[in-house]
């Protein structure tokens, strides 16, 4: 008797490998709420930035600009660390392959994203004309990157949701390609909607739901990596 309880009050430990499992996908748990954290801050403070005329990614433009920049590679190197998070917590099974790749492909996105900067424009950072502006050449690769990025998590979204699917997970299945779907849909609308103010705000609500999905994703697998029993 004595025996049962002392091993029942005995803590659960990690090996190795589940730790550095499950601390890979607390960086993809952190890496949605700070980039929309860092963002929203420098949107509220930076004289002459609009929420409802301009895009996050104008922030790394300006004296403070170099805010942006670090926070674009910063939250790309904890998606990069969360894609591997997850490819060790999906050892097989559909979507095991190409999630993980997915969601790598979202942070290298990330990373182009944060070198080659979005044009000022429509007046930000201060003292720029308002308007559209010219489209430079790191312009141009800004908007590539992001949208290859971008592309890379929208299809994550379906592929997992398969796998949700199958493992008769019906909240996740319904809510993985929904987000893709939001996502997508603001990306579509913010790419044509010709500087509205009502498609930044709506691409800005697709960022948040896309990135509130890939944080919830991480924390999913980090819970079902569990630690075992000493």
């Amino acid at each position: 008797m004595t025996q049962q309880m002392t091993r029942t009050a005995t803590p659960a430990t990690c090996d190795s490998r589940t730790s550095v499992t499950r601390s890979l996908l607390g960086y993809g748990v952190i890496a949605g709420p700070v980039y929309i954290t860092v963002s929203l801050a420098q949107a509220l403070t930076r004289d002459g930035f609009d929420l409802a005329r301009h895009p996050w990614s104008m922030l790394a433009n300006g004296d403070l600009g170099w805010i942006q920049i670090a926070n674009f590679l910063v939250v790309a190197l904890a998606t990069l660390a969360g894609a591997a998070g997850l490819r060790r917590a999906l050892p097989s099974g559909r979507g095991a392959t190409w999630v993980p790749r997915l969601v790598g492909g979202h942070g290298v996105g990330m990373i182009g994203a944060g070198i080659f900067r979005a044009d000022p424009a429509m007046g930000f950072p201060v003292g720029t004309p308002d308007g559209p502006g010219a489209v430079s050449w790191h312009g141009t690769l800004h908007f590539t990157c992001a949208a290859a990025g971008f592309l890379c998590l929208i299809v994550a979204c379906f592929v997992i949701g398969r796998r949700f699917a199958a493992e008769g997970r019906t909240g996740w299945a319904v809510y993985s390609p929904a987000a893709g779907v939001l996502f997508f849909g603001s990306f579509a609308v913010v790419a044509t909607g010709a500087g509205a103010a009502w498609a930044n705000l709506v691409f800005i609500t697709g960022v948040v739901v896309a990135l509130t999905w890939l944080s919830a994703l991480s924390l999913h697998f980090y819970r079902r990596t569990a630690p075992v029993p000493a």
